[in-house]
């Protein structure tokens, strides 16, 4: 994937950066990501396809509208190989979307959209529905397999309460594995229904971050699990992540509720380590709703 500094992606549109900024600031387009340094990063594929349509005299916002309609093409395509039962094609869907956009950003417009769009079109207990989800998290799986190595000094253990390959928030759930692994933490994902033996996988990944994902599981499975981690790993933050609306206590309890989307979920998760970790400070231990006692900082006098 070749991203584009503003100043050079507002050059291969021969406008200024300012009116590149304008743009997105009025039209959300093109998109940038944020380098480490919170630097604007733009996709050439998305820049390239909004100066293609410029060339042909369309207007700002025309130009724009059709950039998006030919991005969109993807996840048409994506829907249509995996209804037809093509893996092979789907695969090819996916390469032309990381053709024009980052991995991230192809998993969250492209993948989990067309999964979300069959799901809803044809119900959990279709046939294509099955196909469709099987695809779906074997490809997150290849592409977390051919991830950099960790780099960051961040372990996660994440507990996956779905139901199993067939609910949707399997495939969310592997996406924000995905992110993870690609942001530089070690992330070791194991269902909920796995207690026996959880404290020998905790000295070995030593956590300083649980997160509990899925809706499926109630939360007297996923208690169980939550104290048995507890008793092996000790005090550090928890967050859940697509566990439904049900849960707004959890807020007033030191536990985080992440963002539905998997992008903003990892962010978030990054952050609440960060937090957890930086400068000298004491913790204040609280109850979850889970059991695992979840660290808040204060600091040091």
């Amino acid at each position: 994937m070749r991203y584009l500094k503003t100043s050079e992606a507002a050059a291969l549109l021969n406008v200024s950066p300012n009116t590149l900024r304008a743009w997105e600031r009025r039209f959300g387009f093109p998109k940038p990501q944020r380098s480490p340094g919170r630097h604007r990063l733009f996709t050439h594929g998305e820049v390239a396809s909004l100066r293609d349509a410029l060339q042909e005299g369309l207007s700002i916002s025309s130009a724009v509208s059709r950039a998006r309609e030919g991005l969109a093409t993807d996840t048409n395509s994506l829907i249509g190989a995996l209804v037809s039962y093509e893996a092979e094609r789907a695969d090819a869907a996916m390469e032309s979307a990381l053709a024009l956009r980052s991995l991230e950003r192809s998993v969250e417009e492209v993948l989990l959209p067309s999964l979300e769009e069959i799901v809803g079109r044809q119900t959990v207990d279709s046939a294509a529905w099955a196909f469709a989800a099987h695809w779906g998290a074997d490809w997150l799986r290849r592409a977390t397999r051919l991830a950099p190595a960790p780099v960051r000094p961040v372990s996660i253990v994440l507990g996956d309460a779905s139901r199993d390959e067939l609910d949707l928030d399997c495939c969310f759930i592997r996406a924000l594995e995905l992110f993870c692994v690609r942001a530089g933490a070690n992330v070791l994902s194991l269902s909920v229904r796995g207690v026996v033996g959880i404290s020998d996988a905790v000295a070995v990944h030593r956590p300083n971050l649980v997160v509990i994902a899925g809706g499926h599981l109630g939360d007297d499975a996923v208690a169980r699990w939550a104290y048995a981690v507890r008793l092996a790993a000790g005090a550090m933050p928890v967050a859940v992540y697509r566990r439904g609306p049900q849960r707004a206590r959890m807020r007033t309890t030191g536990t985080s509720v992440l963002p539905s989307g998997a992008s903003e979920a990892q962010q978030r998760l990054l952050e609440l380590v960060e937090a957890d970790q930086g400068g000298r400070s004491t913790r204040v231990t609280m109850e979850s709703p889970y059991g695992i006692q979840t660290g808040r900082r204060t600091a040091s006098m």
